[in-house]
């Protein structure tokens, strides 16, 4: 907010329902009422605007308006991993790099604090860095990077952003750090997330490779030097990843930070940027976030943040390894944060709704993980100085690495974190998008789950289906047809049609890492609050692959993808133009023969173990042992409804004696959720009585 003549105006997202794209009606309003129009997305129909303060109601009561949120802000959300995630099962090192899958060829976007493109983490095969573009978004909705004046009335340079155009390339000028030499991540946060998705670190002992070390690295700065940001930047950043997805093949796009927000996933900006996304044919995943105990230590459900809670996105949770390579005495994180989702609307009787909807979909690796440190130089007395990033200036224990060579451009640090869970999952997407670039996101999801080993102890909220296998995962992407993504965007395959490639048939469900073997899940959430099983999964196409369909609940809506129109210097079907939302058609959406398991668990108790705390190894056993319903029909969208009852935490529900879930649980300690708190990603916020120090830089 800031006082312009003795008169309050704030920035807002506002999100819009006009069926016009370019939202003309209301920016010529925003205009009218003293206001400026910074920036109009194409993830979300959405305007970034200054408005006098006094007229956001005014702007609220428009029909064609379907929410306002504030500018909130964003924080982050912080090699034996190759052995623990079972990497090594897919590939064999070499003294000339990788015999198998290694992500060449896929794109991973990482919105974060930054990368320091000359690490060795990052050099590829012929010693380039694989870091191939990095942009820099923070304050591009001040209009700054279009060469417009900050906190300006009258100003709307939304209409002047397409490809080719005079602003387009000023903006994108203005934006791109790729050729700064003295570019690096002064935070540290995001060099280590993107070393973790994509690191090659076997020039030094310990070894710090990440899950797909060729991959290619797309560097999206929407943090600050502090690990902060704006909302307006990360929407921005997803548009740029958006808008330049099939240009670079940029398949994957990793968010380990977080917003603070109250509100559903229909409205929340985030949650619809993440969601255009996905449709757009990017795999999306994000941290869960780690708020799964309070400051004295006590476990609290519902506080996966934002955009964690958006049911189309991989939302992973943490795991700790236990210091060793097998997987039997890992365990979920304390800080991890729980399921379900707590975000909430007023209906039109003024009823607050909750959407309590499954998550973390997974759990990864993200305790203690050694990855790369930014390091680089600073100006300190007007001189360029060597300095390591914040994070192990701050905070040196990070730093204290056991035989590492902490030299310039090669060093390494430890961090825990669901935001260090993430990229691993990120990485394993990479590689299965190598070994079958037909795969589609939510395919992609619905592999990860499946495949993923039950961690003991644990239950659906607090690890989802289990533990990643990237053995499972990338063993079954390998059986499904490689054109499957070109079939669902042309429409020509049909509901129940054969998944499977010529001549593949399904894997085993088990997989052996590390001299130890376990079954897999066999789990996967559909629909927000449905179970689902069986191999029918991927032996026929289920229509929820494809990744304009969502499935919510009782209802579905469909976002139908356009693109600019293609000239001499603009491919056709290249750059996105808008992303639409609107209800589905009746369809089927998930076919018979797949089994439904939400009924397995029963009522939800936590004392009980029931329902959504039911631990996910019991559940796995009994699929494995063959329980639960083989559908007939399916699910089917009829008359715009979904009849069938998921697996409800309904609002008010007692979960065990005394404990109920309001308001996300997250009331405790005087915490509290809300608008423009900036979210403290570790939930640790002094070194004092602190379990973990590592967490200490997440911040």
């Amino acid at each position: 907010a800031r006082d312009l003549n003795s008169v309050r105006h704030v920035k807002v997202l506002v999100v819009s329902t006009d069926a016009d794209p370019e939202m003309v009606s209301l920016r010529a309003q925003v205009l009218s009422l003293g206001g400026s129009v910074y920036f109009r997305y194409t993830s979300v129909r959405a305007l970034l605007a200054m408005v006098p303060a006094a007229n956001v109601i005014t702007l609220a009561q428009r029909s064609d308006v379907k929410s306002i949120s504030p500018n909130r802000l964003t924080s982050r959300t912080v090699s034996s991993l190759e052995f623990i995630t079972g990497t090594t099962a897919v590939r064999t090192a070499t003294n000339k790099g990788y015999t198998g899958l290694d992500g060449s060829g896929i794109g991973i976007a990482v919105l974060d604090s930054g990368v320091m493109s000359t690490h060795k983490n990052f050099l590829g095969s012929n010693g380039a860095s694989r870091n191939v573009n990095s942009v820099d978004m923070l304050k591009s909705g001040d209009t700054s990077s279009t060469g417009t004046k900050d906190w300006t009335k009258g100003v709307d340079v939304s209409a002047a952003l397409y490809p080719g155009s005079p602003t387009m390339a000023t903006y994108e000028s203005a934006i791109s750090t790729k050729t700064d030499v003295n570019k690096f991540d002064a935070y540290g946060h995001g060099t280590h997330v993107a070393s973790i998705a994509a690191g090659n670190g076997d020039y030094q002992g310990p070894d710090s490779t990440g899950v797909a070390p060729a991959a290619l690295v797309y560097d999206v700065k929407v943090l600050n030097n502090q690990g902060f940001g704006q909302l307006a930047d990360v929407l921005a950043g997803i548009d740029w990843v958006i808008y330049h997805a099939k240009e670079y093949n940029i398949r994957v796009m990793n968010l380990s930070l977080a917003a603070d927000s109250t509100e559903t996933y229909v409205t929340d900006p985030l949650c619809i940027a993440v969601r255009s996304a996905a449709a757009a044919g990017i795999t999306v995943v994000v941290a869960a976030g780690n708020f799964g105990q309070t400051g004295s230590g006590a476990q609290q459900y519902g506080t996966v943040s934002s955009p964690g809670h958006e049911p189309s996105v991989i939302t992973v949770g943490s795991a700790n390894t236990r210091g060793t390579n097998v997987r039997s005495d890992d365990t979920v994180n304390f800080f991890s944060s729980r399921g379900p989702t707590r975000g909430s609307y007023v209906d039109a009787l003024g009823v607050r709704r909750v959407d309590n909807l499954l998550k973390p979909d997974l759990v990864a690796p993200g305790n203690k993980i050694v990855g790369a440190q930014s390091t680089g130089k600073q100006p300190v007395n007007k001189r360029w100085t060597a300095a390591p990033s914040w994070l192990p200036a701050t905070y040196p224990q990070l730093a204290a690495v056991a035989g590492a060579s902490q030299a310039q451009d090669q060093a390494l640090m430890m961090l825990s974190g669901t935001s260090i869970a993430a990229p691993a999952v990120s990485g394993t997407v990479a590689l299965m998008l190598q070994a079958n670039p037909g795969l589609t996101p939510p395919l992609i999801k619905a592999i990860l789950q499946y495949t993923a080993q039950p961690i003991a102890g644990a239950n659906l909220l607090q690890q989802g289906a289990g533990l990643l296998n990237v053995d499972g995962a990338v063993k079954l992407a390998q059986v499904v047809r490689t054109d499957l993504s070109t079939a669902v965007e042309a429409g020509t395959i049909a509901a129940g049609a054969n998944l499977l490639a010529a001549g593949k048939s399904m894997p085993a469900q088990t997989s052996t890492l590390n001299g130890q073997s376990f079954n897999w899940s066999r789990i996967a959430y559909v629909g927000g609050n449905q179970i689902v099983s069986g191999t029918a999964l991927f032996t026929k196409y289920q229509p929820i692959y494809d990744p304009r369909l969502q499935w919510v609940r009782n209802g579905a809506r469909r976002a139908t993808v356009n693109y600019w129109p293609g000239s001499a210097t603009v491919p056709a079907d290249t750059f996105v133009q808008s992303i639409v939302e609107a209800p589905a058609a009746n369809q089927t959406l998930v076919t018979s023969g797949v089994v439904r398991a939400t009924q397995l668990p029963g009522t939800s108790s936590m004392l009980g173990q029931t329902g959504t705390f039911i631990p996910t190894a019991t559940l796995a056993g009994w699929l494995a042992s063959g329980s639960g319903q083989v559908m007939s029909k399916g699910f089917v969208l009829s008359e715009g409804l979904v009849l069938s009852e998921g697996l409800v935490l309904s609002e008010g529900l007692v979960l065990s004696e005394g404990l109920v879930l309001s308001e996300g649980l997250v009331l405790s300690e005087g915490f509290v959720l809300s608008e423009g708190f900036v979210l403290s990603e570790s939930g640790q916020t002094s070194v004092v009585n602190v379990d973990d120090s590592s967490l200490l830089g997440e911040p």
